[in-house]
């Protein structure tokens, strides 16, 4: 079972709320509680998981898939 497997049958707007949200809601409790040394933490472990995914993201089958497809498309 491949790691890029789980996430399969997740449609592409549910992908990027999985990436973005753990980011947003650090930010807001960043705004919300101050300049704390948790709320620190939390965005960056926000910010590295949202590049991770991002970093990953062409890895994933179906953007090969995509990346194939469109340079077909292409002269």
């Amino acid at each position: 079972m491949q790691p890029d497997s789980l996430f399969e049958d997740i449609d592409p707007f549910t992908r990027v709320l999985i990436v973005v949200l753990p980011f947003a809601i650090a930010v807001c409790l960043r705004v919300i509680l101050g300049r704390s040394r948790t709320a620190g933490w939390l965005i960056t472990l926000g910010t590295a998981w949202f590049a991770a995914n991002v970093l990953m993201a062409p890895y994933s089958s179906r953007m090969r898939q995509d990346v194939r497809n469109l340079s077909r498309r292409l002269p």
